[in-house]
């Protein structure tokens, strides 16, 4: 996957979590901050926009399973196009390689 199709996906995802019923934010951002939390621990400290598009084209099953734990009575909560791409999106403004809203290239 290129990374800018990535960029593409998780902004896609940040405005479907933006767009979301007001009565589903709260569980939408529980989860998207429990995914946050475990890219943070897959990825550790620095990182590039590659390897966090890498990560996520290995798939985001992982997401899934944890949004489900997360939130198990909230299956609106489960769709990766909005909470893992919504985490995704988040992340990705901490690579080392990015700043404002676009990927450096050096």
């Amino acid at each position: 996957m290129e990374v800018e199709d990535a960029l593409y996906e998780w902004a896609a995802g940040q405005r479907r979590l933006s767009a979301a019923a007001p009565g589903d934010q709260a569980v939408l951002e529980r989860v998207t901050t429990a995914i946050l939390r475990e890219l943070r621990r897959r990825l550790g400290g620095a990182f590039t926009t590659a390897e966090l598009t890498d990560l996520y084209a290995e798939g985001t099953e992982w997401c899934l399973d944890l949004a489900v734990a997360t939130a198990p009575e909230s299956p609106q909560a489960w769709d990766a196009h909005v909470v893992a791409d919504a985490a995704f999106a988040r992340y990705v403004r901490s690579a080392v390689d990015y700043a404002g809203g676009r990927r450096l290239v050096g």
